[in-house]
């Protein structure tokens, strides 16, 4: 396999989205839409991995800072050809393949852009495209080919004629590049079109006609080609994208009861056997154990970790927390940056109160402790082992509940040996 070195593309505005952050920033199930892009990437090991970035671009540096990436900046937007032309420096003494791709398009699958790869070493081409066929090319470029069936050129929708219009087969946009050679064909780009942008397909046809070749290697799956444009079309990638996770959670044994009404976003961790409640949502930065139950109707957020064996149900938010094994929190609670040892049983309606206006405080709920219903934990407070509150309880911060102990009462007190509980401590 020869080098590899990808481009992303992500320097536009997105004035379809009706909306003040970048484009490429809009999060796709857990995940701005470039990171996924980058992290297709880097499971194909490009290096180096260049973001070219224009509107919003401190905000996009800033949202995806890593250390592989390499930032070349388009501060005018005069084309996709002007765009890579721009990596020029970035990619100095690069020799192989530079894959150029879109950070909106965040549904495309690394085994899809090795399939480009192979077709275009096998060819030998200097420069090869994604294409797709779809039943609506609306915009799209279009992929014209010879009689033979080979790629003869791309054109344009702005440029195409009525014919042309009527190919199904369009231009992802997504191509491969042979590199230093490619650089020749890049200078020479020119304007020569109605929106008067240096058009990077036109790389295809100077390839052409110098002799060298070009191929169009066809993607099974167009969804993965698209890009997201609207809020509309980043609602139903997100979609996929959750179908996906789901799959491949099932796959590794986690019981999904209802994949239709659950959602999960990417890097979120889940053990075997462990199931998924209709309309949980879990979002990225979770880990649950095995043998878990979640739902219905849990909110798992950033920072939860399930041990092994807990469960969280109807109503039950988690944040930044971590429930030991063999505990529960079953119903209508919230559970904001606690720390709950195992075999922990949290009653209805429990509130780890973890805000105080200006910053958060931790709780910590040791194993074998209970909390009765309606309980409220001010952080910051510890509950020991094996003790409990009273239902309606109200922990003030700082008032520590001893190993053993059970309070009760508002604000809650130790309760009296022989004394009935929920009466006066």
């Amino acid at each position: 396999m020869a080098a590899i070195a990808a481009v992303v593309l992500a320097a536009g505005e997105g004035t379809r989205m009706r909306s003040t952050r970048p484009k490429v920033l809009h999060d796709v199930c857990g995940a701005p839409m470039l990171t996924h892009v980058l992290a297709t990437a880097r499971a194909l090991g490009a290096s180096p991995l260049v973001v070219v970035a224009g509107a919003g671009e401190a905000e996009v540096r800033a949202a995806v800072s890593a250390a592989d990436l390499a930032w070349v900046s388009q501060p005018e937007r005069k084309g996709t050809g002007d765009a890579v032309r721009r990596c020029r420096a970035a990619l100095a003494g690069f020799s192989g393949t530079a894959l150029v791709l879109y950070g909106d398009v965040p549904l495309l699958r690394a085994e899809t852009v090795r399939g480009l790869l192979d077709a275009h070493q096998r060819a030998g081409a200097c420069a090869s495209v994604l294409s797709c066929e779809v039943p609506d090319p609306a915009a799209y470029g279009r992929i014209v080919r010879g009689r033979d069936g080979f790629l003869s050129a791309i054109v344009e929708f702005a440029d195409a004629t009525e014919d042309q219009r009527s190919i199904r087969e369009i231009n992802s946009g997504l191509m491969a590049l042979e590199l230093p050679i490619a650089w020749e064909l890049l200078d020479r780009l020119q304007p020569n079109n109605r929106k008067q942008e240096y058009y990077l397909t036109d790389v295809v046809a100077l390839a052409l006609a110098s002799g060298k070749r070009a191929v169009a290697h066809r993607a099974g799956d167009p969804g993965e080609c698209l890009g997201i444009n609207t809020q509309e079309e980043l609602a139903r990638s997100a979609a996929v994208l959750n179908r996906r996770n789901l799959a491949a959670h099932m796959a590794a044994g986690v019981r999904v009861i209802a994949p239709e009404l659950t959602w999960v976003e990417a890097g979120v961790e889940i053990g075997p056997e462990t199931a998924i409640l209709p309309f949980s949502v879990i979002h990225a930065g979770v880990r649950i154990g095995s043998h878990c139950e979640v739902g219905p109707f849990a909110h798992l957020r950033a920072g939860a970790v399930l041990e092994d064996h807990a469960e969280v149900g109807n109503f039950v938010e988690v944040k930044k927390s971590r429930l030991g094994r063999h505990s529960k929190a079953k119903h209508l609670s919230y559970l904001g940056d606690a720390t709950i040892g195992a075999r922990v049983n949290i009653g209805a309606g429990t509130i780890t109160a973890n805000y105080d206006g200006k910053a958060k405080h931790e709780t910590i709920i040791e194993d074998g402790a209970s909390t009765g219903s309606g309980t409220v934990l001010v952080a910051p407070v510890r509950m020991g082992k094996n003790s409990s509150t009273g239902a309606g309880a109200i922990v003030t911060r700082g008032h520590d509940v001893a190993a053993g102990e059970t309070v009760v009462g508002v604000p809650a007190r130790p309760l009296r040996a022989g004394s009935r509980s929920g009466g006066k401590p």
